[in-house]
């Protein structure tokens, strides 16, 4: 920093679940280089639970962009405003929170060139999906200032998740993510079917996810007619999940929140692809992980950095052509141990 005081930095991600966790990276690095520096993180709505008591992060600022978005924002500007940050790093590549940096009066602002209003940043940095992890895209806003070694994200689920979730650690168990939002990333409910099936060997099925998994996980848990699956859905909150996974044999997720979580805990993980691939920077960060996907190549994979609401071509096979067997082998390896 050159000699500047770094008294107060704020990050800024106000994406989804996933993003936030993955930006925890950034907490953790900047902690390592000044760790008498008050790190706040600016998020979405609906969010903040995940950072609840977190024992870096200073303040948690709420951005609610469903209601008055407009007037919401100008509120967030005024709070950042008032903070006077040293610093401030801005993930997002979109407008809105471009805004937010640009109005923040902060000494330093950083950003991606991306973002429209990068012109403005004190510092832009080349946003490139080719050959990076998310992590490492991220930790290039800082790199400057701390080194060239991207901090892996991290969550602190407290002593009341861990005392939560105890009651469902009596025995060996594996935790199972099957929702995302996004229909081409959901390994199809067919597929969860046939892979619990073919789980011979006894132990405890978690199905997790937020309330809004509910139906779809109870929907698999009863279709598998077998005692060793629970739906958990809605009766664990984030922290709770995060804690729980911590403590599984192994997680198996989608591309999707879930594997983030499992990766700030460090987790054992068996990540399942559909329509995205690894190579857009977003795959497992835990020691032990193992991906899963369609060995074909196919002329439509991927459809979209994201995921879509329904397969473009009406064929879904890059979910429906995925062999399980290789998920098994992994379940069987890791209760035999």
């Amino acid at each position: 920093m050159g000699g500047q005081t770094l008294r107060r930095v704020l990050i800024i991600q106000t994406a989804f679940l996933g993003d936030v966790i993955l930006a925890t990276g950034l907490v953790e690095k900047i902690h390592q280089h000044y760790p008498d520096t008050e790190i706040d993180f600016l998020l979405r709505k609906g969010n903040e639970s995940l950072l609840e008591n977190h024992p870096i992060i200073n303040e948690i600022i709420i951005f609610n962009k469903s209601e008055t978005k407009y007037l919401n924002l100008l509120k967030v500007i005024r709070k950042i405003r008032h903070k006077k940050y040293d610093l401030i790093a801005n993930i997002q590549r979109y407008f809105t929170t471009g805004i937010i940096t640009i109005f923040s009066n902060a000494a330093i602002t950083i950003g991606f060139d991306k973002n429209p209003l990068s012109y403005f940043f004190s510092k832009k940095i080349k946003h490139d999906f080719d050959g990076y992890h998310e992590i490492e895209r991220n930790h290039e806003l800082i790199a400057w200032f701390t080194d060239n070694n991207p901090a892996k994200p991290r969550l602190y689920p407290q002593k009341k998740n861990l005392e939560k979730v105890a009651r469902y650690q009596d025995n060996s168990y594996i935790c199972i993510a099957p929702a995302s939002v996004w229909f081409t990333k959901q390994f199809p409910v067919e597929k969860w079917l046939e892979l619990i099936s073919k789980i011979t060997l006894h132990i405890q099925v978690y199905l997790i996810g937020g309330p809004d998994d509910y139906l779809l996980c109870e929907e698999i848990c009863k279709k598998s007619k077998s005692t060793q699956v629970s739906n958990l859905c809605g009766a664990i909150d984030l922290l709770d999940t995060a804690a729980l996974m911590g403590g599984a044999v192994l997680n198996i997720v989608n591309d999707s929140a879930p594997m983030h979580i499992a990766s700030a805990m460090n987790a054992p993980t068996c990540a399942i692809y559909c329509s995205t691939l690894p190579a857009l920077g977003y795959g497992p960060l835990s020691a032990e992980s193992r991906i899963v996907e369609i060995k074909e190549h196919l002329y439509c994979r991927p459809c979209g950095i994201h995921g879509r609401k329904n397969c473009p071509e009406g064929h879904f096979r890059c979910a429906y052509d995925i062999n399980i067997e290789e998920i098994i082998e992994m379940i069987n390896n890791k209760i035999k141990k």
